[in-house]
């Protein structure tokens, strides 16, 4: 569930936007935990720049993405199924279970052949809720969990949510799972008044050896065009934020950019070079997203995969 600074602005200007899956690219690449694979959005248009791929079994898609064909119509199972059938090996799981416990979302998920190795769940209330949560992840076979969503103007809320989350992390991590936090553009645009942000203050505080990071490239990107530190150099920008960080970078979400207007794209459509990220920092999982789909939830969803299925970098 990807959603915050400016996220609903964002949702509003793509209603005008209908544009077809545009011709540019962008030429991505990846270097490290694992190779890289890709293509663009449009088949015609695939440009070859080196041999690392992504590889097909670490591609995944949040749900998220796919919302309004979750709430609505062809629903659930249908758009799951359609994931399935366009190649998703995986999904990270947002917005609930629709109507199942976790052991029969597993079984229908084992049914169509795609895994839930990760989701998005924000800090549990309390102890009990803690355990559920992690219950849950480990009956449906995930790898993963993530905070999705944390903001505030005030240092010692972040402080003290990073505080929450090593909790977390610790339960989590003896019970196998790795533990992680999503990032948007406000951690790198408020300032509390003493030159520091939201993301000086997570990477001092979360334990490294506990708290993964999952980099979403688009919010990275746009928070380093929107504080003014990363305009001249946006990919650049984003690279110090993984290079700097103490915590691991062990996800992405890949998710493009609009040059124009700085909404969400369709991958391939948009301006980040994605292959300049990867080929310094390979990551377990490439996470398609795009909040606000250029033309169907579906077609993003397929346009997504066959893009990262076709690059090469």
């Amino acid at each position: 569930m990807c959603y915050g600074y400016n996220g609903m602005a964002a949702l509003q200007r793509s209603l005008d936007r209908r544009s077809l899956l545009g011709g540019s690219l962008a030429v991505l690449a990846g270097v490290g935990l694992a190779s890289g694979i890709g293509g663009t959005a449009a088949e015609a248009t695939t440009r070859t720049t080196g041999w690392h791929q992504v590889p097909p079994g670490l591609i995944s898609i949040q749900l998220w993405t796919v919302r309004d064909a979750l709430w609505g119509s062809p629903g659930y199972d249908a758009t799951l199924t359609h994931l399935a059938r366009i190649g998703y090996p995986r999904v990270e799981l947002a917005l609930g279970y629709f109507g199942r416990t976790a052991a029969q979302l597993r079984q229908f998920l084992d049914g169509i052949g795609i895994k839930a190795s990760s989701s998005h769940d924000g800090i549990s209330a309390d102890a009990a809720a803690l355990d559920k949560k992690i219950q849950n992840a480990l009956t449906l076979g995930q790898r993963f969990m993530v905070v999705p969503y944390l903001n505030s103007n005030s240092e010692d809320d972040w402080k003290r949510w990073a505080e929450q989350m090593n909790v977390e992390a610790a339960a989590a991590r003896a019970a196998g799972l790795r533990y992680g936090y999503h990032n948007h553009a406000h951690e790198f645009t408020i300032d509390f008044g003493n030159g520091r942000r939201p993301w000086d203050v997570l990477t001092e505080e979360l334990d490294p050896r506990l708290v993964h990071l999952e980099i979403d490239i688009y919010w990275a990107v746009t928070g380093g065009i929107e504080s003014g530190d990363g305009v001249a150099d946006p990919e650049g920008f984003t690279l110090d934020v993984i290079r700097s960080a103490p915590q691991r970078v062990l996800q992405y979400h890949v998710k493009d950019r609009h040059e124009s207007t700085g909404d969400m794209a369709d991958l391939g459509t948009g301006m980040i070079d994605f292959g300049r990220i990867f080929r310094k920092h390979s990551v377990l999982e490439y996470i398609v997203e795009n909040d606000t789909p250029d033309v169907t939830p579906q077609q993003t969803a397929e346009v997504g995969y066959r893009y990262l299925r076709k690059l090469r970098y």
